[in-house]
């Protein structure tokens, strides 16, 4: 294999070769990781010597913040800008222990933050499209008017859904016991339309659709089966192409509507968290980027000096 050597400007090159050295004579990695790590210094060398720096022993903290800003600039992915990060504090805690330097100037250089990506949802309307498409008497529509129903009214997740069981359902009261990640337990509400629908189903749907093997659990398949979570995407996905919804209409975007409605009415941002069962408030709060609107209305009602303006 051909010898590579740094294209780093000359001020800088001799102490990339010596820690490229370092890494891959004591710790093993292979060539492609080592030509990886050239690539991405002598990129970072490139930079920084047009920021003025005069060699490694010269780096400032700020131009090497300056280095790693211009990578989220240049819309290098999240993982490319944390592995070339990750060689620059690399080289730099080398640079210490051999006395290249006093001091490390990565240390106060934060990680790169991968995006969010916003949840998908549905409005009011589109909802409403939803629930209305499984039309007529049959079994099958009634469970699945009862599966989207209760899906919108809940906020349960699809392995939630299609594990629920008879004995956790308390229509009277208007609520479901649900077991989530981590087998935690919690208390969901479902709304008066759930119910019904869900009161219906097993009145007239469920019982048609019982076999012999048939156990406890609560939404079936023809076969008398519990519906899985691919039949249940697949019967959520279908009745919102028939409703024209857009392709983001997936199963997981009932979940999100249904965070996202709440919270536009009013509802408070932990009891959603509890419905929800997210483990962190952070994972909820995602939701107030969805929801702005809410928001700046909360801010202009209830801030003291917005107050008698």
């Amino acid at each position: 294999m051909r010898q590579e050597h740094s294209q780093a400007p000359a001020a800088f090159a001799g102490e990339i070769e010596g820690f490229l050295g370092f890494i891959a004579l004591e710790r093993g990695l292979s060539a492609n990781t080592v030509a990886a790590y050239r690539r991405d210094l002598d990129q970072a060398a490139a930079f920084l010597a047009g920021r003025g720096a005069a060699g490694w022993a010269a780096v400032t903290a700020a131009q090497a913040a300056e280095w790693v800003q211009s990578l989220a600039a240049e819309r290098y992915r999240t993982a490319s800008q944390a592995r070339k990060l990750s060689a620059l504090r690399m080289l730099a805690r080398h640079l210490v222990r051999e006395r290249v330097r006093d001091d490390d100037f990565t240390g106060l250089l934060g990680a790169p933050r991968r995006a969010r990506r916003m949840p998908h949802t549905l409005s009011v309307a589109e909802v409403a499209r939803l629930v209305a498409m499984p039309a007529g008497d049959a079994p099958r529509a009634r469970r699945d008017r009862a599966l989207l129903e209760l899906f919108y009214s809940s906020g349960l997740r699809v392995s939630e859904l299609a594990a629920l069981n008879l004995s956790q359902l308390d229509l009277g009261q208007g609520f479901v016991r649900v077991f989530g990640k981590g087998a935690k337990e919690r208390v969901v509400p479902v709304g008066r339309k759930a119910c019904t629908a869900i009161a219906d189903y097993l009145a007239a749907g469920r019982p048609a659709l019982v076999r012999p093997h048939t156990g406890g659990v609560l939404f079936l398949n023809h076969r008398g089966r519990g519906l899985s979570r691919v039949a249940l995407w697949m019967i959520v996905k279908a009745h919102a192409r028939r409703a024209g919804l857009p392709a983001t209409a997936k199963p997981h975007a009932l979940r999100h509507s249904f965070a996202t409605h709440l919270l536009a009415g009013g509802a408070d941002l932990r009891a959603i968290q509890e419905m929800l069962g997210h483990a962190s408030l952070s994972t909820t709060q995602l939701y107030t980027a969805v929801e702005p609107g809410r928001l700046l209305g909360q801010h202009a009602k209830f801030h003291p000096r917005n107050r008698g303006a």
